[in-house]
């Protein structure tokens, strides 16, 4: 695969509609050409505590950051016509559908690949686990900002590069 878009949502609570940043790389050709990152409110909009450990956002953080509708609007050109890549793609997508359901958005029907399935698949028992930073530093990306957006979005854009 050489043209795509790698996506990754964090979530401010337990509710998968809850996006609070999204981070998007784009590829084309085998190459990075895009990065996008943007902080949204969530909606429900607070944070729970598990979350904020996870990811360190709070509604601080958030407070006058746009709603997803607007943040979309930006993200459509930079994906428009690639296929959607994700590390664990049934939470990221899981995410777009909830939160495009309670904005009343149409949703597309994004075509979605798995980097962790493919890992299973491509390494097998050869890995402790599958998580993203075990297998992201497999394929040579130090991932050294878990749970950030963009960052995540990066490691899976270069693990979809090296397996897919």
């Amino acid at each position: 695969m050489r043209d795509f878009a790698a996506i990754d949502f964090e979530t401010a609570n337990e509710h998968r509609e809850s996006v609070c940043s999204v981070g998007v790389v784009v590829v084309r050709e085998g190459v990075v050409v895009e990065r996008f990152y943007s902080l949204i409110r969530p909606t429900p909009d607070y944070y729970c505590y598990w979350n904020t450990r996870v990811h360190g956002l709070t509604g601080a953080d958030t407070e006058g950051a746009e709603l997803f509708p607007d943040v979309w609007r930006r993200v459509v050109p930079l994906i428009e016509g690639l296929p959607l890549v994700a590390h664990n793609s049934v939470f990221d997508e899981g995410c777009m559908k909830a939160v495009f359901r309670v904005y009343g958005m149409d949703y597309p029907d994004y075509a979605f690949y798995c980097t962790c399935r493919a890992s299973r698949r491509v390494f097998g028992r050869s890995l402790p686990n599958h998580q993203l930073q075990t297998v992201a530093a497999r394929c040579g990306y130090d991932l050294t900002q878990h749970h950030h957006a963009l960052a995540d979005a990066e490691a899976c854009a270069r693990i979809a590069m090296e397996i897919l």
